[in-house]
Order: C-alpha cells, then structure tokens, then sequence
C-alpha cells in the first residue's frame, strides 16, 4: 500500500484507483455506519475519493492514510447529514433504508442502530474498521478520553439492551 500511496502522490491515476479500491468495503461500512440509505452512502464515497485525489499531496506521513482517508469521508458523512438538517420538511416521511447486503451480521447492525451517532461512530470505527483509540480520536478529532468514555457508554448501552440485568440504576445506594 505505501508504493501505491507514493505513486499516488505523484499524480498516477492508476495507482490511486487501486488504492481506492483497497479501501471502498472499508469505506463502505464506516459511511453506512453513519448514513442512512445507499444513495447517502454513495454520494459520501464519491466526494471523498474526489477529496482524497485533490489533497493527496497534503498527506503528511504515508502510514496514515487510511486514518486520513476516514476523516475525510466522515466530515463529508457529516456535511450530507447538515445538508439534510437543512433541507429537510417536516411533513416528509424519512426514507426507509434498504438492506445492506455487504454487511451481513443482522442482528449487529441493529445493535449499532440502537445507538446515538456519537457512540455508533466510534463502535463501528473501533471494532469492525480496527481503528485504535488514538485513531479515532484524530479522525473525529476529540480527545483520546472522549472516545474511551463514548466506546465504554456504546458497550454499557448495548449491554443493557441485551441482557437489563446488566443496566446500571444510577438510583441505586
């Protein structure tokens, strides 16, 4: 991947393509995490790979760019999701999303649905991109505390819904 990255930043379209190709189930699944439907997803793809070829060069260190990469496409996620904000009537019935038939662990993809974006965010970036801690935090840019706090309260969340043995009753004592 880093010759493919070096003959990237040297304009070679062919060697960016395989590089974004590597990358789109990856991408794939980190877009779909935050949006809802496959059009929302694809638009977020697309203006990513834009984004990726017109700033390659400004990559920094060469092993990053996968994190790099992730942070570009969750702003664009974000920017489709403001847009919409924008946009959006209040008489207009949401658009049911389609089944995702890459991402075929149902019954996880439903459990991430459970959560706020905050913590599926994160979830989906940590456990099934394998991002670390301090990854993620650059990507979203927050603190390393923030994502431990946001991954701890994601699992303590998904646990109560599974088993509410489990849930904590702040109440209590």
């Amino acid at each position: 991947m880093e010759n493919l990255i070096k003959k990237a930043k040297l304009r070679d379209a062919d060697a960016f393509t395989e590089l974004m190709q590597q990358q789109m189930q990856n991408m794939y699944k980190t877009a779909r995490s935050v949006l809802g439907n496959e059009e929302d997803v694809a638009d977020a793809i697309s203006d990513t790979i834009l984004a990726c070829w017109e700033k390659i060069g400004q990559l920094k260190q060469d092993g990053y760019f996968r994190t790099w990469m992730t942070r570009i496409l969750v702003n664009k996620c974000r920017d489709i999701i403001q847009k919409k904000k924008q946009f959006c009537l209040m008489e207009e019935v949401p658009e049911v999303p389609s089944q995702d038939k890459g991402y075929e662990d149902t019954e996880w993809k439903e459990a991430l649905n459970m959560l706020g974006e905050r913590y599926r965010l994160i979830m989906m970036l940590y456990y099934v991109e394998g991002f670390q801690i301090n990854e993620i935090s650059s990507i979203l840019e927050i603190t390393e505390s923030t994502v431990r706090t946001r991954l701890a309260r994601g699992r303590e969340k998904l646990a109560g819904d599974y088993r509410p043995e489990l849930r904590r009753n702040r109440y209590e004592k």
